[in-house]
C-alpha cells in the first residue's frame, strides 16, 4: 500500500485568478452546509425580529469563520492562469 505525499485539500484552488472553487471532499461539503444553516437561522431570529445591527454582525463572523476554514484547508492561496 502506498501513501500519497501530496496533501488532500477541502477546496480547491479555483483555475483563473485567486480563491478558492466548491469542495471536493465531504468534509468541505459540510463546512458550507454548516455556514448555510447558521445564516438561515440569523435570518430567522435576528432580521425578522428587526435586530439588523445583530444580524449583520453574525452574517460578519459566520463569514470571517468561512474564510477563515477555507484558508486553512484550501490550496494555497496565488494568482493562477489556468492550465
Amino acid at each position: 500500500m502506498s501513501v500519497s505525499t501530496q496533501p488532500h485539500y477541502w477546496f480547491p484552488a479555483k483555475e483563473y485568478g485567486r480563491g478558492w472553487g466548491l469542495p471536493n471532499s465531504w468534509p468541505g461539503w459540510l463546512v458550507l452546509a454548516a455556514i448555510a444553516l447558521t445564516f438561515a437561522w440569523l435570518y430567522r431570529t435576528f432580521w425578522l425580529t428587526h435586530q439588523r445591527t445583530k444580524f449583520w454582525l453574525g452574517c460578519a463572523v459566520a463569514g470571517a469563520t468561512l474564510v477563515v476554514v477555507i484558508y486553512l484547508t484550501g490550496e494555497p492561496p496565488k494568482w493562477r492562469w489556468g492550465g
